[in-house]
């Protein structure tokens, strides 16, 4: 079996194993974590539930030092091998420098993405927070509270577990950045998604056209080759791709991780998107389901269940993104 198929089954068969576990997800970590407390002794499980709640359930700077340093490792390997390599085949300087004007724009939605508070919501500046938004009745209700705050909540708001604090206009909690997105980053979160994907979808189409000049250069695709039986076939894929892993193996693992980041990066996005033009947020479109199972409703009557109420057309819906209200931040100052 050569060298291409065997990449392909190992990509196909990792694809499988992350969709069966996004899938199975609930079931598997029940499952686990029962094996976990019958065969683990009592004092490492104890050592261990505090190491998974100090990395999972309260913020910290893991996932964003793991960024960074997936960034430095990229770029490093682009302006070691293939920055010096594509400037001597003659690219042209402007296309080889824009992966840094992309990563220097990125890192700036990064760094805002990161700091900015997301709207949390106190005691303060509760009463304005209330009437930002109305209770639609079905996903959002009139007076309930927050245990943990111990606060009325507003409606599309909710409070993060990892934050310990109540969140205006509540997105989610991403780790990458280490912080909620809510009512007053989303308008850097959304444009660090989207340079990141554009900037790992050109560093990989820059990094095949490479390859690809060089397979042309070398000849490769008008040779020929000798099997083990001494036979002579014309060079196929397959063929070149070993060769070129054997030649360049950092470059195309390097071209396989770039791929695989813009299409989770790149389907995320659009995602996201869909959120902004239709004015939702993600915990809105997963609660929106659960209500929908919960009472068991379908057809046209799931659609006019949950009618959006918070939707303002296309041009109001992208205005309350990146032209957020923000007077009850100004009032609490």
């Amino acid at each position: 079996m050569d060298f291409l198929v065997l990449f392909l089954l190992y990509t196909l068969v990792l694809l499988l194993v992350v969709v069966f576990i996004c899938l199975c997800s609930d079931h598997i970590v029940d499952a686990v974590a029962q094996i976990f407390h019958n065969v683990v002794p009592s004092w490492l499980q104890h050592i261990t539930q505090n190491a998974v709640h100090s990395h999972c359930q309260s913020r910290n700077i893991t996932f964003v030092i793991l960024h960074l340093v997936l960034e430095v490792a990229v770029f490093a390997e682009y302006s070691w091998e293939i920055l010096g390599a594509c400037l001597e085949l003659e690219f042209h300087w402007f296309y080889l420098l824009l992966p840094y004007g992309l990563l220097t724009v990125n890192t700036g939605f990064f760094f805002f993405s990161c700091v900015t508070d997301p709207g949390t919501i106190t005691k303060s500046n509760l009463q304005q927070c209330l009437q930002v938004y109305s209770y639609d009745e079905v996903v959002f209700r009139r007076n309930q509270f927050c245990p943990t705050c111990s606060l009325e909540k507003p409606a599309r708001s909710k409070h993060c577990r990892v934050c310990n604090r109540c969140v205006q206009r509540f997105d989610h909690h991403c780790v990458w950045v280490n912080n909620c997105i809510g009512a007053l980053n989303t308008r850097y979160f959304l444009p660090y998604l989207g340079t990141l994907m554009l900037m790992a979808a050109y560093l990989a189409l820059l990094t095949a056209a490479f390859l690809l000049q060089v397979v042309v250069l070398s000849g490769l695709m008008l040779g020929s080759y000798q099997d083990a039986d001494r036979q002579e076939w014309a060079t196929a894929i397959n063929f070149i791709v070993q060769q070129l892993f054997l030649t360049f193996p950092r470059i195309v693992l390097l071209l396989g991780f770039l791929l695989l980041l813009s299409l989770l990066v790149g389907g995320y996005t659009c995602f996201m998107l869909y959120l902004l033009l239709t004015n939702q947020t993600t915990n809105e479109w997963f609660k929106q389901r659960y209500v929908v199972r919960a009472a068991g409703t379908v057809g046209t009557q799931r659609h006019s269940t949950f009618k959006n109420e918070y939707s303002k057309g296309l041009l109001g819906n992208f205005m309350e993104v990146f032209k957020p209200n923000v007077y009850f931040k100004e009032k609490e100052m």
